[in-house]
């Protein structure tokens, strides 16, 4: 009996330590995190100089409130963060978490359009599927039927558009005219609620959990910030999961050159060591909020110096090591391997990702690119038989929530060529028992 609760009523190997790419439980097994967490464990476990930079923090201060200090650690990761955004974004709001990065940005945003005059100004248009958070405002702008529906009733939920997944759709992603296609979407849908009332849009510039590791198809991005700023409307990049290096650059969205008005960050800026996340902007959109009487919205620990402190020392490793380079060479290389287990498992339909954000999707037929049945709970099922070999892997399903399965393999930065190999090894034998397992459903479907 445990007083804790979490999701369900499973539980799990108690934790006893974890280092660089592995994790032990306390009867002395070893994984290998293949997800990084949550996708969050960027430079991996238990890292010595962050742990130092850490210790030192402690022994000067583990809090300053906001309103009474500023602290050096926050202040120093501001610059450094300041520092690798795009297009001179260099004002930063620090949170603990993605959730409270998103609803900063749209709060901040809002706010925005008030000290400016376009009050008339409070949809944010997003994706579906999509996934931006669990707090109310961010649920709002999520599209992912299983967490949205039993909470719509307490908010109000913003318009969506289709997410670009062109191998569904029958489309090239390589050709241009399909980034065109998907983009117009939003300029129809900003034209149907009236631009007026449009605030802005927010996007994973590669997709998360919701959508597995999907990359946009070519012109994409570039289309859609042309397209938010013929209306008026802010671009806000969800970087929860695809910044600080996952991707292969130290933004998902600077593969497109894409500068957007607000970034959102959380997960890998703070690598699990300490509840950190950030939202960055510009004084264009600051200033005049400051100014209109200041920015009405906070949380306690925004700033923390100890989390801001362990933040620091994760970009320090990040440089030093060289993590997005390192994760865009082996990113290619895990790809490949990805690639090559898709020709011996008929069950993988698909496989996408870029740099160390990769995916693979199940589906009965190729051809038709049916799902397997959803009473199977192949997402679920195949993670439990990989954690049972001591692989961890992250699952969700693809469409809206509700069908399809996808695996996202997410490994740390840290990766090297051994790491892929048992990666590649605990994914084969799982899909060979998994696949077993399931066919005399297929067959008999």
């Amino acid at each position: 009996m445990s007083n804790l609760f979490y999701q369900g009523r499973g539980r799990k190997r108690v934790l006893d330590q974890a280092r660089g790419v592995y994790m032990w439980d306390k009867n002395g097994r070893r994984y290998l995190d293949g997800s990084s967490g949550a996708m969050v464990c960027n430079i991996g476990h238990s890292n010595e100089n962050v742990l130092a930079a850490m210790q030192r923090q402690m022994e000067k201060s583990t809090f300053g409130y906001r309103l009474h200090f500023e602290t050096e650690a926050s202040e120093r990761l501001a610059a450094r963060l300041a520092g690798k955004m795009p297009g001179g974004l260099n004002r930063v709001f620090f949170v603990s978490g993605g959730s409270e990065a998103v609803e900063t940005a749209i709060k901040l945003a809002r706010q925005h359009a008030l000290a400016i005059g376009e009050g008339s100004r409070w949809k944010i248009i997003s994706r579906a599927p999509s996934y931006h958070g669990c707090t109310l405002g961010a649920l709002a702008t999520t599209g992912y039927a299983p967490l949205t529906e039993p909470f719509e009733p307490l908010m109000r939920v913003m318009p969506k558009i289709p997410a670009p997944r062109a191998y569904l759709d029958g489309l090239d992603p390589a050709d241009p005219e399909t980034g065109r296609h998907y983009a117009d979407m939003l300029a129809a849908r900003i034209e149907a609620e009236g631009a007026d009332s449009v605030l802005g849009f927010i996007v994973e510039p590669v997709g998360g959990a919701s959508t597995g590791a999907l990359v946009p198809p070519e012109g994409y991005l570039e289309r859609v910030r042309a397209i938010c700023d013929d209306y008026g409307v802010l671009m806000i990049m969800d970087e929860v999961m695809t910044g600080a290096g996952r991707t292969g650059a130290f933004l998902g969205g600077d593969h497109w050159g894409v500068r957007p008005d607000i970034v959102v960050m959380s997960k890998g800026i703070g690598s699990g060591y300490a509840p950190l996340g950030a939202m960055i902007a510009d004084d264009r959109l600051v200033g005049p909020v400051l100014d209109a009487g200041g920015f009405a919205h906070g949380f306690t620990y925004a700033g923390n110096p100890l989390a801001c402190a362990a933040g620091l020392a994760v970009l320090e490793e990040i440089d030093r090591q060289d993590l997005c380079g390192n994760a865009a060479v082996m990113g290619d290389r895990l790809l490949a391997r990805l690639h090559g287990l898709m020709q011996r498992h008929e069950i993988i339909g698909d496989v996408r990702g870029k740099g160390l954000l990769t995916a693979f999707e199940f589906m009965a037929d190729r051809v038709t690119g049916a799902p397997l049945p959803r009473a199977l709970n192949a997402y679920q099922r195949f993670v439990d038989i990989a954690y049972d070999r001591g692989l961890i892997v992250y699952s969700r399903r693809t469409r809206d929530g509700i069908d399809g399965d996808h695996v996202l393999v997410c490994p740390p930065l840290i990766l090297n060529e051994s790491h892929i190999d048992e990666i590649i090894d605990g994914l084969d034998g799982s899909l060979t028992e998994f696949a077993a397992e399931i066919a005399p459903v297929l067959k008999a479907g």
